[in-house]
């Protein structure tokens, strides 16, 4: 099971002026393993300490002399310490808050060290810490769930992986080749991208063991829940956790959760749940321009669920048995679509970048209109539709292109690839010309290359 991140984490380490290394990401996306089979492949030593089980290893980092440190580390675990030979992994770091800060020195005074810390919980130390960050002294990696070439590869599809990798916007797809992948992007909108799932699927080929896995996950997040803060009230965080798969693809109405609640109350759970990273709120910008974050409206946002298995799996959604039909695609009103194709937009940049995802709606009085997600993109806002099957209206998205002058807008649906020039006029006299690149689901994961290809392909024609 192979991950896009062991990549970074490669280049991470052979950098000559290195830093420690925090993996930042959900509960069982899969941080513990990475770096396991990254120390297994890549380091002669490696020598992992969980701070949750073990806190008493924190009195060892007790002192800011790190060679001192490191010789109390070695003692401890009988594990010599060879620089560039060594990794060390710091799991479950929030257990013991006074380690964070202390990485800092491990870049001043040893940065031949190889040092990496991650946390499940590990979001709440950091929005809450009381010390002093150390800002520009070490660097982090965001993990989130297993995309959809990384699935393929998971299953052995690996010649379906590289297909769609080696796609070109002058290429056509064969219907065959086309059934089949858009076979495999609902197999993932059952098992989803969280890696004990697909596992448990590789192993038995057996959906309902993965469901069963996904029922574990799901339970092994609200048993997290009186872990978050002393003061919150588990009973109303499970609630609003429950009903959060229902709520993607709308923008999000306090009321939708539970009319009996307060406001205030219900948002405070929305943002434990942020910080848990099993909420992404994609607010709404006005996509005037790069960045995107720069015009939100921060009480105007749609939830996006951690990931598209454990979304159908909360929503006990029949898919069980599915077959190769049209309707599979409209389940639940194409949000199933939305969240596969968001949470593949939400983790498109490299690991190094914070996740980042918008949306853009106009909400004036017989003129409304919404595009699902705005992305950037060598400096321009590019507006993105989901549309789960083979038809829908495009208005909105051409008001957007008119209004905002987008060179290039992006439609996700279950058609074959297709890239033209199109002219759109909604919003102002005179026709706007601009490129539409309509791509099949299975392609989300290669949007950055194709629009790549794009602006390289403008530009010649120039």
């Amino acid at each position: 099971m192979e991950r896009k991140a062991t990549a970074d984490l490669i280049q991470w380490k052979d950098e000559t002026n290195r830093k420690p290394l925090i993996i930042r990401g959900a509960r069982q996306v899969g941080k513990t393993w990475l770096i396991r089979d990254f120390a297994q492949n890549h380091f002669e030593n490696f020598i992992e300490i969980n701070l949750d089980k073990t806190p008493e290893i924190g009195q060892l980092f007790e002192d800011r002399n790190i060679d001192k440190c490191l010789k109390l580390l070695e003692i401890e675990t009988g594990i010599d310490i060879i620089p560039g030979k060594t990794l060390i992994f710091l799991d479950e770091i929030q257990a013991v808050p006074h380690m964070l800060p202390l990485m800092r020195y491990f870049y001043e005074d040893r940065p031949d060290i190889h040092l990496i810390a991650a946390g499940s919980l590990l979001e709440f130390l950091l929005a809450e810490h009381s010390f002093s960050m150390p800002v520009g002294r070490i660097e982090y990696l965001h993990l989130g769930p297993f995309d959809i070439s990384e699935f393929l590869e998971a299953l052995g599809e690996n010649k379906l992986s590289t297909y769609l990798s080696e796609f070109s916007l002058h290429d056509s797809i064969p219907a065959s080749i086309h059934n089949n992948l858009m076979f495999f992007v609902q197999l993932f909108w059952i098992i989803g991208g969280m890696p004990a799932a697909i596992n448990r699927y590789v192993e038995n080929e057996n959906i309902s063991a993965t469901l069963k896995e996904h029922a574990s996950i799901l339970q092994t997040y609200e048993d997290d829940f009186s872990k978050y803060r002393k003061k919150i009230n588990p009973l109303l965080l499970r609630k609003v956790f429950q009903r959060l798969p229902a709520l993607v693809g709308k923008k999000l109405k306090y009321v939708n959760i539970d009319r009996d609640e307060k406001a205030r109350d219900l948002a405070n759970n929305l943002d434990l749940l942020e910080l848990a990273r099993v909420l992404y709120s994609v607010r709404h910008s006005a996509g005037n321009g790069i960045p995107l974050g720069a015009e939100t409206k921060d009480k105007d946002f749609k939830p996006l669920f951690l990931d598209v298995g454990l979304m159908t799996s909360s929503l006990g959604l029949s898919l069980s048995g599915f077959q190769m039909e049209s309707d599979i695609l409209l389940i639940n009103n194409g949000a199933v679509a939305e969240q596969f194709i968001g949470q593949h937009l939400l983790y498109r940049q490299k690991s190094y970048q914070k996740p980042e995802l918008y949306y853009w709606n106009r909400e004036q009085r017989n003129s409304q209109a919404e595009v699902d997600y705005l992305i950037s993109h060598e400096g321009r806002v590019v507006p993105v539709e989901v549309k789960a099957g083979k038809t829908g209206s495009l208005k909105s998205l051409q008001v957007f292109v008119s209004e905002k002058k987008a060179p290039v807008a992006v439609r996700f649906c279950s058609l074959p690839p297709s890239c033209f020039e199109a002219q759109s006029s909604i919003a102002q006299k005179e026709t706007m010309t601009f490129s539409f690149i309509s791509l099949p689901l299975y392609l989300v994961g290669q949007v950055n290359r194709l629009l790549d290809e794009w602006a390289v392909r403008q530009f010649n024609s120039v």
